[in-house]
C-alpha cells in the first residue's frame, strides 16, 4: 500500500493540462514515480444541442486546479512548486494538506472499481449525468478506464456517448 495522498494544486486559469503533463514528463524522465503516481485534471463530458447538432465537449470540473497523487517530500514538493503556471498549494501557508479520504471520494478523482453487470449489446439506462434517464444499447465496456460507449436516441437521432460504468444499470427486460 503506497502512502501517497491526494493534494490540490492552484494553476493559472488556462494552464492546468499544460502544469499537469508537465509534472507527470518530470516523473517520468527522473524516474520518480515513487514520489508522484498521478497528476489530473478532473473533467467531465457535456453534451450540447447547438443550430440542430449534437456537441460533446470536456468541461473541466474546477478550473485553475490540478489534483497531485504524491509522497509528501521536500523533492516532490519542489517539483509541483516550481512547475511553470503553479502559483502553490491549497492549504495555509507554505505547507500543503492532503485531501481527505472522505474528500477524495465526494470529488471522485481516485478511480473506482465498479462490477459490471451487463455485456455488449445490452439495453441499459443512464442513472447519473446529463443523459440520466436515457436508454442506449452497449457498444463496448472498457473496464481498465471505467467507461462503457452506447449509442443513445438523441432527438431521434442515433448518437455515440460514452460514461463511467457506475452510471449505468441494465434494464431488466
Amino acid at each position: 500500500m503506497s502512502e501517497a495522498k491526494w493534494y490540490v494544486l492552484h494553476t493559472y486559469s488556462g494552464y492546468e493540462n499544460m502544469v499537469a503533463d508537465n509534472i507527470m514528463k518530470l516523473v517520468e524522465n527522473n524516474n520518480l514515480h515513487h514520489l508522484i503516481e498521478e497528476a489530473m485534471v478532473p473533467t467531465e463530458t457535456v453534451v450540447e444541442e447547438r443550430n440542430g447538432k449534437t456537441h460533446e465537449y470536456k468541461s473541466k470540473l474546477f478550473p485553475g486546479y490540478v489534483y497531485v497523487k504524491m509522497v509528501h517530500t521536500d523533492q516532490s514538493w519542489y517539483i509541483c512548486r516550481n512547475t511553470r503556471g503553479v502559483t502553490g498549494f491549497v492549504g495555509p501557508g507554505s505547507e500543503p494538506i492532503p485531501l481527505t479520504d472522505a474528500e477524495v471520494a465526494n470529488l471522485g478523482i481516485a478511480k473506482k472499481t465498479t462490477s459490471v453487470s451487463f455485456a455488449v449489446g445490452d439495453t441499459v439506462k443512464i442513472v447519473s449525468g446529463t443523459l440520466n434517464g436515457m436508454e442506449g444499447k452497449v457498444d463496448e465496456i472498457d473496464e481498465a478506464n471505467n467507461t462503457v460507449s452506447l449509442t443513445v436516441s438523441v432527438f431521434g437521432r442515433q448518437t455515440s456517448a460514452t460514461i463511467e460504468i457506475s452510471a449505468v444499470q441494465k434494464l431488466d427486460i
